[in-house]
């Protein structure tokens, strides 16, 4: 082998290891810009991770506002039912037993209401008239302290 072969199969090795240390760098600009984008891509993660983290600190937060808002509202119209019923009606057996007797009353009354009052049919229609108001109340009131218990369970 003569010094020119010599030469000629260095230059060609060295070309050789030049191509393949050029493709290396731009492998590893290449990568090197890939783990700058993925940085940034965890960075923006982090960040939008916070905010959710904050928003679902403020949701628990208005969750139990709101549970104790709502507590407090039933809390007040079972009061106020409990106070209208009581007030009312002592107990739903007294409420019926009441009932009876009244219209036992009227029953007796009528008779007399009758015979001695020209206006007493319009007596009796306000009589009928005042007893449904009254019996559809107790039962709005019924109805709506059965919804308030189901609430709470």
């Amino acid at each position: 082998m003569t010094n020119a072969e010599t030469i000629s199969k260095l230059n060609n090795a060295l070309s050789t290891l030049i191509k393949a240390y050029e493709e290396l760098q731009d492998e590893n600009n290449n990568l090197k810009s890939r783990i700058n984008e993925l940085e940034d891509e965890v960075l923006e993660l982090e960040a939008a991770k916070e905010d959710l983290e904050k928003n679902v600190d403020e949701f628990k937060n208005h969750t139990q506002e709101d549970k104790s808002n709502i507590s407090s509202m039933l809390g007040k119209i079972e009061s106020i039912l409990n106070r209208k019923i009581g007030d009312s009606t002592p107990s739903s057996s007294t409420v019926s037993k009441v009932e009876d007797k009244k219209e036992e009353e009227e029953l007796k009354e009528e008779p007399n209401i009758l015979n001695t009052n020209p206006n007493s049919f319009e007596n009796v229609l306000q009589k009928e008239e005042v007893k449904e108001e009254s019996n559809s109340n107790k039962i709005d009131l019924n109805r709506m302290a059965s919804l308030l218990n189901g609430f709470n369970h």
